[in-house]
């Protein structure tokens, strides 16, 4: 799961970044990520990046976030799992990359190398994701199609704050806590807050399919690299498939972690297929059910 964090002050008017406040958002997450802990700061002290580690690929130090280049230009902070990583890492690996990890942490940092924000769309996986270029002095960030990792946004027009949780922003202690009222009235209709609003101002959700850049001039770019509706028309007008063969294709994907694998057992068929296509896989499954 883990949790990332960080804090971009990219106005000349805005103060340092303050680590004791990263630091505070950050282990605020600690139940996200109880495997590990790190922090990354600028030498400039005008950016910083924090991590929470859940220890799935790669349990050694050498998957440790932030994690950075060999050359020190670029350095990530990555919530999730990236299915193909295995086979990007191989293709990096045919035109040059050196890899100095088995984590795919490490496969986002030499693919955004090599194709900066066309990355997003060769990634198979659950992410959410902070890349920060010092040669460009900018900072990426993106959200996967479907929305699966979260990540929370605060910007006050001198600094960027993001974070896995909302509840881990405002412990930071410098954000306020304002009611926002779309998210308020969006929570009484429906039930839950509707994104991009969260029940605060001005902190906002990233959206799903979406990067955005900001530059240390202010200067600020985003675009939408995939969406629900472009993958359902896809599949739509695709072939018909079959049905065993993709599911087998998922839960194999899905299956890849140097940890033991769990499924949710609801009693439902959803739950009840996926437990049976893992085995017939092969998997060394641990099932949970849960009652009230």
């Amino acid at each position: 799961m883990c949790g990332i964090a960080g804090i971009f002050s990219y106005s000349d008017e805005a103060p340092p970044v303050d680590t004791v406040e990263l630091l505070r958002i950050r282990d605020r997450m600690v139940r996200r990520g109880p495997d590990g802990a790190g922090l990354w700061t600028a030498p400039n002290g005008r950016v910083a990046l924090a991590h929470r580690r859940l220890a799935i690929i790669d349990l050694t130090a050498a998957g440790a976030q932030p994690m950075a280049t060999a050359n020190g230009r670029y350095h990530v902070v990555f919530s999730g799992e990236i299915y193909n990583y295995k086979e990007l890492r191989s293709e990096l690996e045919r035109s040059g990359a050196i890899f100095r990890s088995n984590s795919d942490t490490e496969v986002l940092l030499q693919l955004y190398a090599q194709h900066h924000e066309g990355m997003c769309r060769r990634l198979r996986g659950m992410f959410a994701l902070a890349i920060w270029d010092a040669k460009e002095q900018c900072l990426f960030l993106a959200r996967d199609p479907f929305g699966i990792k979260p990540l929370y946004v605060h910007d006050d027009g001198r600094t960027v704050r993001f974070a896995s949780q909302v509840k881990a922003l405002l412990a930071g202690g410098a954000i306020p806590t304002e009611i926002e009222s779309a998210g308020e009235v969006g929570y009484w209709i429906w039930g839950s807050v509707p994104e991009p609003w969260t029940i605060y101002k001005n902190i906002l959700s990233l959206e799903p399919g979406f990067w955005p850049r900001l530059h240390r001039t202010g200067r600020r770019e985003t675009a939408a690299f995939e969406s629900i509706g472009n993958l359902l028309t896809a599949e739509h007008n695709d072939p018909p498939v079959n049905l065993r063969e993709t599911l087998l294709d998922s839960v194999r994907h899905h299956l890849i972690a140097d940890v033991p694998v769990g499924i949710f057992l609801s009693a439902g068929i959803d739950s009840s297929t996926l437990a049976a296509v893992a085995a017939d896989l092969g998997s060394d499954l641990r099932t949970v059910t849960l009652g009230f």
